[in-house]
């Protein structure tokens, strides 16, 4: 138990493990449910993006789209693979498993999970045609970019490392999004698809940034895991999802 204190003071003190050995099962615990929402979220977004693949207007954008969800799902295994040192049963994500599960479109979870795995709230939700999928792509692009920069300050250095390698790939999974969207605005009808879809997911992503004065996040900063408050990350997409939209002339939600 001393041990594990002098570790705990040492995270505190922005130390970092490289490790599994010795790592106190508190730590252990909150490191392993971290990787298992990034990578329950990968493939389920890959799962949910996979399945409009084929709604997409040319080759090039089926292109972009198969090599988002390529992409995603070779970032979950990157994961996995820190996730297995540390004992998870990496084996199971062999099986079959409905990752391309989702709830009704009206239904509101909030930031609750449902289901069997560790998704995000947001990836429960369907994507309805090309329009939708492109607009929930480019508003979790952009929130996926501000989660990585924080996720790969944690204080696991071989996650870090994953993390930082993984967020460029990612980025462009965003710029992607966003010259689809520049494709769809410019069609007659299609600033007004592009409003109502991104209304629709605005609210869905903001959610996965967490409660405002969350009393979980004094923890895991002291372990290292997060360094700014979810307040704080929220405020930074909000910000990068207004410029980016403002851009293309867009306005959601009176913004």
């Amino acid at each position: 138990m001393a041990e594990a204190m002098r570790i705990e003071d040492y995270l505190a003190e922005g130390g970092v493990l490289t490790s599994p050995d010795n790592v106190p099962a508190r730590y252990r615990g909150e490191l392993m449910r971290l990787m298992a929402s990034f990578v329950d979220s990968e493939l389920a977004g890959a799962a949910g993006f996979a399945d409009r693949i084929n709604d997409a207007p040319g080759i090039t954008a089926r292109i972009a789209a198969a090599r988002i969800v390529a992409e995603k799902t070779a970032h979950a295994g990157r994961v996995l693979e820190i996730m297995g040192e540390f004992g998870a049963d990496t084996a199971r994500y062999a099986t079959r498993h409905p990752w391309a599960a989702r709830v009704a479109r009206d239904a509101d979870l909030g930031q609750a999970r449902a289901g069997a795995d560790m998704r995000l709230s947001v990836f429960h939700y369907p994507l309805t045609g090309w329009v939708d999928a492109v607009a929930m792509n480019v508003l979790m692009g952009l929130a996926t970019g501000v989660q990585l920069e924080e996720l790969s300050r944690v204080s696991y250095a071989p996650l870090a490392e994953a993390f930082r390698e993984i967020a460029p790939a990612e980025a462009r999974h965003a710029e992607l999004g966003l010259e689809g969207l520049r494709q769809i605005v410019a069609t007659p009808s299609g600033r007004a698809k592009a409003e109502a879809a991104l209304s629709y997911w605005w609210p869905k992503v903001a959610e996965t940034f967490g409660r405002a004065g969350s009393e979980r996040f004094a923890m895991l900063k002291r372990l290292g895991l997060r360094h700014r408050p979810n307040e704080a990350l929220l405020a930074d997409w909000t910000a990068a999802a207004e410029a980016a939209l403002g851009g293309l002339g867009l306005r959601i939600g009176g913004r």
